[in-house]
């Protein structure tokens, strides 16, 4: 993936979320349990735990260092059984249709970037968690 962790211990890895071929919606996180879990209810106190702090961080994160406006956090479908939370921001001049956590990332006027651009993006939020944590 590129940009690789930005975070990782034993409960969870943080990173940008892959596009495949396609230019990625830069800043767009996901935050995965390293442990077997399907979802919410299945997690550890210590994972839960884990989960709420770093969202935070995170979106803190994104808020700074890629002047994000708002930022959403959340878990949607099973077709993976595996806990991912997803870490959306939303940037200035995003439309009202593109307001929501759900379709923020299909704004055709976001910043995207390929590998290059994930990369740089993940270092400044890298960089940014080391000096808050």
């Amino acid at each position: 993936m590129p940009g690789g962790a930005v975070y990782e211990d034993d409960l969870v890895y943080i990173g940008h979320r892959g596009f495949g071929d396609e230019p990625g919606y830069l800043g767009y996180m996901m935050i995965d349990i390293k442990r077997h879990a399907n979802g919410y209810g299945d997690l550890t106190d210590e994972e839960a735990a884990a989960v709420g702090v770093w969202t935070n961080r995170v979106s803190e994160a994104l808020k700074t260092v890629a002047k994000a406006e708002h930022v959403y956090a959340y878990v949607h479908g099973d077709a993976v059984a595996h806990f991912h939370l997803h870490i959306v921001p939303r940037y200035a001049g995003a439309p009202d249709a593109h307001r929501n956590p759900m379709n923020a990332a299909s704004w055709e006027g976001a910043p995207r970037g390929g590998a290059e651009q994930i990369e740089a993006i993940c270092t400044r939020i890298r960089e940014h968690l080391l000096r808050i944590a």
